[in-house]
């Protein structure tokens, strides 16, 4: 199958083993009245500290904030590509199942982004979006030479957990759950792993030998969190491939 991305329609649709969901359109902006008040910066408020800033970490969660491309970063915090062609880049991620194929299309859509797919030899898939100006920034931020290290500034909201887990995210019994990570990507590792600490999901790093690389969050705390932050299932995911919410 063709991966030129936007004129090959067959191309750009995901395989037919689930229905495939609606994408989240994104809501327009209010329009702004003539001659009407401008609008104000909401009050700063002070930090808070200890357990009650673990508790604010929901207000970043999935559904309170609207698809930008900035959350692709969630992405590449897990297995996912990028590469730069001219002023424009790529994004590409493989995934193990055909119901992550379908939401990785529609998140990418709600954000501007066309995606093709193609089934790969190793029973996989591969997503990548078409070469774009929107995602030079993104790799510009990740990419040095070609070398894929996140920024200095890199943390993870509930969106970019959510297009994380939707790509590598998968449950591990009796109690966990595992994000993967880019097997190639070893420079990557720590710092996502500080990244997740901040968020209140402090995992354990498995090296491939041990069934990774992939980051094992445990406990009934951490496991709510991630539930809280990446809101509920996409309607194609299998009940049990998705944290539960308390």
């Amino acid at each position: 199958m063709s991966l030129s991305g936007l004129d090959d329609t067959s191309a750009a649709q995901p395989p037919a083993l689930f229905p495939a969901p609606e994408s989240d359109a994104l809501a327009p902006a209010p329009a702004r009245r003539r001659g009407g008040p401008a609008q104000t910066s909401p009050p700063q408020t002070e930090p808070v500290q200890g357990a009650e800033a673990g508790r604010q970490l929901v207000f970043f969660g999935a559904e309170t904030a609207e698809p930008t491309v900035a959350d692709l970063a969630g992405l590449l915090a897990g297995p996912g590509e990028v590469v730069r062609m001219g002023g424009t880049a790529r994004l590409s991620v493989r995934v193990d199942a055909a119901w992550r194929v379908h939401v990785l299309v529609a998140e990418l859509a709600s954000r501007g982004l066309a995606a093709s797919w193609e089934p790969t030899e190793d029973e996989r898939h591969a997503v990548r979006t078409s070469y774009t100006r929107v995602l030079k920034p993104l790799a510009a931020a990740w990419l040095h030479g070609t070398a894929k290290r996140p920024p200095a500034t890199f943390h993870l909201t509930g969106r970019r957990l959510r297009l994380w887990l939707a790509a590598a995210g998968t449950p591990e019994p009796p109690g966990g759950f595992l994000l993967r990570l880019g097997a190639d990507d070893r420079e990557c590792w720590e710092p996502i792993g500080v990244a997740l600490a901040a968020a209140g999901l402090a995992g354990t790093l498995l090296s491939p030998g041990a069934g990774g690389p992939a980051y094992r969050i445990t406990g009934r705390r951490r496991l709510d969190r991630l539930a809280e932050l990446v809101g509920g299932p996409p309607p194609t995911a299998p009940a049990a491939a998705w944290p539960i919410r308390p």
